[in-house]
């Protein structure tokens, strides 16, 4: 029977509830163990010869505006890549209290599972699809991606390395 592309089949609706319920579990835990982790390090930090540093007005300030306004932040920080593990981090050393914490960790996470199951269970599946009907191509399309991915990190590397024109002695 013909399913029209808007109207995803059954086995793709509960392919993508499945994935998007074991991320979700999966970025729970992760980020609430992060902001464990930062909880645990604010309070061993507080305990440590950093006390007097962390105890000053301006870092109490910054410690109370974070406990309040830091849940969107937290919540936005899971549509980014790199920056989530930072804001979890912070949010638990900076003893973000739990009931602030987590509604952006429930409303973020969703987000971040939703994302991640739709986008990459779309990427999976043109990328079975490709390797099966044109195996071919799949592996030049593999190939051209792992080139480029390589080329970014040697174009980065070079880039991070100091050239030491200026410095050398030429003995011609």
């Amino acid at each position: 029977m013909w399913v029209p592309p808007w109207r995803p089949g059954r086995g793709v609706v509960h392919k993508l509830a499945l994935t998007a319920g074991a991320l979700y579990v999966i970025v729970l835990l992760r980020a609430g163990g992060t902001f464990a982790i930062g909880w645990l390090a604010g309070a061993g930090a507080r305990r440590s010869r950093f006390a007097g540093r962390i105890s000053s007005a301006k870092f109490r300030r910054a410690e109370q505006a974070i406990q309040r306004w830091g849940a969107p932040v937290v919540a936005v920080s899971f549509l980014t890549v790199g920056f989530q593990t930072a804001a979890n981090f912070l949010a638990g050393s900076m003893r973000m209290p739990l009931p602030r914490y987590l509604p952006a960790l429930f409303v973020g996470g969703a987000a971040w599972a939703l994302i991640y199951a739709t986008a990459g269970l779309g990427v999976l599946e043109v990328l079975a699809r490709l390797f099966a009907e044109r195996t071919a191509l799949g592996g030049s399309a593999a190939a051209v991606l792992l080139l480029a991915v390589c080329g970014v990190v040697v174009y980065r590397r070079r880039r991070a390395v100091p050239s030491s024109e200026g410095t050398a002695t030429d003995e011609a």
